[in-house]
């Protein structure tokens, strides 16, 4: 059984649709891209899947589960976790405290994710401890939110653009600490604009184009039909 499934949803924000039929879906320990430029309609996607935009049609399955138009608590306390681009960190509040506020145990009494756990993941955070997140740059306030997702022990994680805004060394080591989580027997989908930053991440790949699915395939699908899928990638 897909631990996700997404059948043919269709997504409104008011008359404006963003969706149109957008089926895909997640393998238990897969790291699945969704890729494409602004505006395509990754983002809609994980908020429909987590419920902050519910779709107006289609279906959401979650370990077998119709979760669509679930209040969005109670899709993340079944085991998803979702990063949103803008981070969404409590700026007044310490790393410590950013992090304690999320902390609990996953489904089924689920704990891998200690705060132990997420300073060896981020030994960055570990330094910052006391420090207030607004004082934070883009790579540790990614790496907080990140660390603050996990303390909820999820099965699944929905990235949005984690590596938007963030410089190169910074993106490699969030490649690398994304990769790691595999290991921990995490999920992840992850939407990107970098094909270069999912290439060597994903165990496959689906490229948007207007709310709607133009390609499917592994890293090596891509690779070997990358000069016709650039037009989905191009600015």
């Amino acid at each position: 059984m897909a631990l996700l499934e997404v059948e043919k949803i269709e997504t409104s924000y008011g008359l404006s649709q963003a969706l149109f039929g957008i089926s895909m879906m997640v393998e238990p320990g897969e790291i699945v891209a969704l890729l494409g430029r602004n505006g395509v309609g990754k983002t809609t996607v994980m908020r429909s899947i987590i419920g902050l935009t519910p779709p107006n049609r289609g279906i959401v399955r979650w370990k077998g589960e119709e979760i669509q138009g679930l209040p969005t608590y109670k899709i993340a306390r079944k085991g998803v976790g979702f990063v949103p681009e803008d981070r969404r960190i409590f700026p007044d509040l310490t790393v410590w405290e950013n992090l304690d506020i999320a902390r609990r145990t996953g489904p089924e009494g689920k704990n891998v994710f200690t705060e132990e756990r997420i300073y060896e993941i981020f030994p960055k955070l570990k330094e910052l401890r006391d420090r207030r997140g607004g004082y934070l740059s883009g790579g540790e306030q990614q790496m907080l939110t990140i660390g603050r997702s996990l303390l909820t022990n999820p099965d699944l994680l929905l990235l949005d653009e984690p590596s938007e805004g963030l410089a190169p060394l910074i993106v490699e080591a969030m490649r690398e600490q994304i990769g790691a989580l595999r290991k921990e027997g995490l999920s992840v989908l992850l939407a990107e604009q970098s094909l270069d930053f999912v290439l060597s991440l994903s165990d496959r790949l689906y490229i948007l184009e207007k709310g709607e699915v133009k390609f499917t395939g592994t890293p090596a699908d891509v690779k070997a039909n990358e000069g016709e899928l650039q037009k989905y990638l191009t600015v």
